[in-house]
């Protein structure tokens, strides 16, 4: 080597070292490094499911790592342009994003035109948590049990109706009502907070909605609670039996949060992000706080993440066509 080509390859190098720091020691010789500042994007506002899980995250991932990872909130309508930003974004690391079953399940089969493309735009990191919804009715419907439900939904087609908040809202109750082959009617409302207050006062009749959310109005008796939208029950929730043990299995709908980078980011380094995020969201404190908060801790691999997203996009589409739903 010359000794001008040496001097290049030095002043690289040196430059390299301002802009990155390497992997944690568990990911000692991996031919890729973390930047220095690492966003965690969401597309909603503070408080919000993304944003509280994200700032779980970040804080904690920036530690093992030894950078500076912060939230950045970039809320847009269902998630769309930020989504779209974040699939333009450099695929170095630095931008990351903290999706969810609507910016990359749901907007696949909602949209007729979308700015991105769940599956092959991103890099899958980690599914990092999900939330099951409860099925809640006003105390004035003689339902104890989801099997109840539907009887009453036959006896009476039509005329039971279900308070709905966003697409994925209607989505879960759009499934209930093609697996049990029943008639209810959907209403609009604008927020899930909304929606389960139009079931409280009684406009409604039933809600999908998360129990944390309306544990007060059940412990009260101004709601009923017939299921879960889980595969299983819920920890919280251990005597409410899931809706696929009520007559109808394999009804599995679940709001989800995941991580994910720019598609092209070196592997190396989502193997880094998973397996930092993975233990993050397994240690005692971040796992109590996500179950209180009535989330289940999925923390599955960046394969089973890819597998979801696009098992989720079908069943989204499969939904939408046979219920009617209308694209936008």
């Amino acid at each position: 080597m010359t000794t001008a080509r040496r001097g290049t390859v030095a002043l690289l190098a040196v430059s390299c070292a301002v802009a990155v720091t390497p992997v944690s020691a568990q990911d000692a010789g991996a031919p890729a490094a973390v930047p220095k500042n690492v966003r965690i994007v969401t597309a909603s506002t503070g408080g919000t499911g993304p944003d509280f899980i994200a700032r779980l995250v970040a804080p904690r991932l920036g530690e093992a790592l030894r950078t500076n990872a912060i939230v950045e909130n970039r809320p847009s309508s269902n998630g769309v342009a930020t989504a779209a930003y974040v699939a333009k974004a450099p695929a170095d690391g630095s931008v990351t994003m903290m999706g969810n079953a609507g910016t990359h399940a749901i907007n696949a089969a909602l949209y007729r035109k979308l700015e991105y493309d769940p599956a092959a735009d991103f890099a899958p990191i980690t599914e990092v948590a999900a939330v099951p919804l409860a099925l809640v009715v006003h105390p004035s419907v003689p339902a104890k049990s989801v099997g109840d439900l539907v009887a009453l939904a036959r006896k009476m087609p039509g005329r039971l109706n279900v308070a709905i908040a966003g697409a994925a809202g209607e989505l879960m109750g759009n499934a209930l009502k093609l697996q049990a082959k029943i008639d209810m009617t959907n209403i609009p409302y604008k927020g899930g907070s909304n929606a389960a207050i139009g079931v409280v006062s009684g406009e409604a009749d039933m809600v999908f909605t998360s129990y944390v959310v309306i544990a007060p109005h059940v412990e009260s008796g101004r709601l009923r609670v017939l299921g879960v939208t889980s595969a299983q029950r819920m920890p919280q929730l251990p005597n409410v039996p899931a809706i696929a043990e009520q007559g109808l299995p394999g009804y599995e709908h679940e709001q989800w949060y995941a991580l994910f980078a720019p598609a092209k980011t070196p592997a190396a380094l989502v193997q880094a992000y998973y397996r930092e995020v993975a233990r993050i969201v397994q240690a005692t404190e971040v796992n109590d706080r996500l179950l209180k908060t009535g989330h289940r801790v999925v923390a599955g691999t960046p394969q089973q993440l890819a597998d979801k997203v696009r098992r989720e996009i079908e069943k989204t589409r499969t939904i939408m066509r046979e219920s009617g739903m209308q694209q936008q």
